[in-house]
């Protein structure tokens, strides 16, 4: 099978190189340095007694295809906030997800709810760019950057005062991003080289989360079920997408999620 997240990674190189004609790299990084710093708002919003609920907004998946016909996006963002999201997770990534970076400006401008730049970073202009954008966080991809980079990506991130949520599929990438200094792991369920699910994933890879560290169960998860299992294992947070995205009323699913109807 072809892989996936090669695709997407060289389509996002590509697509990095286009826009720092339109901004060089240099004004980019001005440009966020010049900004307040942040104060990990993403990171402190994960911190919470209970199991935190990151909301996706997400037009399309290269696994399912388009997931929302109509994407009023600032609408979805505005429900996700009044339902008691804890975070937003915003789709930047234009061809393989039908995002675009519009989305997120907006969004952040709209809502106080923190927001993540979900995204395929392969390059430091993509960080600077996410807090021009109104980000609180940024999504760094352990199989796509090795540790040196991850390390490098993370101390960026630190300067802004950017939370940097650090994504493994694996034992060795937990170990990986531990050593780089990640203060919150994600653990995808979905494989992003076949597209299998299995929550057992988070489950499995907890117990090498060393405590301290936010965990986060990522993609798969449809029921309170799925949640209950993933709070008991010790998981501190969950990334939602398909499944509120597909929800006509996207409170009363996010309650459900919760265990409260």
């Amino acid at each position: 099978m072809e892989d996936i997240l090669e695709k997407i990674a060289a389509s996002t190189v590509n697509r990095v190189e286009v826009a720092k004609k339109k901004v060089s790299a240099e004004d980019m990084k001005r440009a966020a340095l010049s900004m307040p710093k942040l104060t990990f708002t993403f990171e402190k919003a994960l911190r919470k007694p209970d199991i935190a609920f990151i909301c996706e907004c997400k037009k399309a998946s290269p696994s399912k295809g388009i997931i929302a016909e109509e994407f009023p996006y600032l609408d979805i963002a505005r429900e996700y906030e009044a339902a008691g999201a804890d975070c937003i997770s915003v789709l930047t990534e234009p061809e393989f997800f039908l995002g675009s970076t519009e989305y997120l400006r907006e969004i952040a401008a709209e809502v106080k709810t923190p927001c993540i730049r979900k995204d395929f970073v392969v390059d430091e202009y993509m960080i600077y760019e996410a807090r021009t954008l109104g980000a609180a966080a940024v999504l760094l991809i352990c199989s796509l950057l090795g540790e040196e980079r991850l390390k490098e990506y993370i101390g960026i991130c630190d300067t802004l005062g950017l939370s940097a949520l650090v994504e493994a599929h694996d034992e060795y990438e937990i170990k990986m991003a531990v050593s780089a200094g990640a203060r919150i792991i994600g653990v995808n369920n979905r494989n992003l080289r076949d597209f299998s699910v299995s929550t057992d994933n988070a489950v499995k890879l907890r117990a090498f989360v060393p405590d301290g560290i936010v965990f986060v169960g990522e993609s798969g998860i449809k029921t309170a079920e799925d949640v209950e299992t993933l709070r008991k294992a010790g998981v501190d947070a969950v990334l939602v997408g398909e499944t509120l995205m597909r929800a006509a009323d996207k409170k009363a699913a996010l309650a459900e999620l919760k265990g409260k109807l």
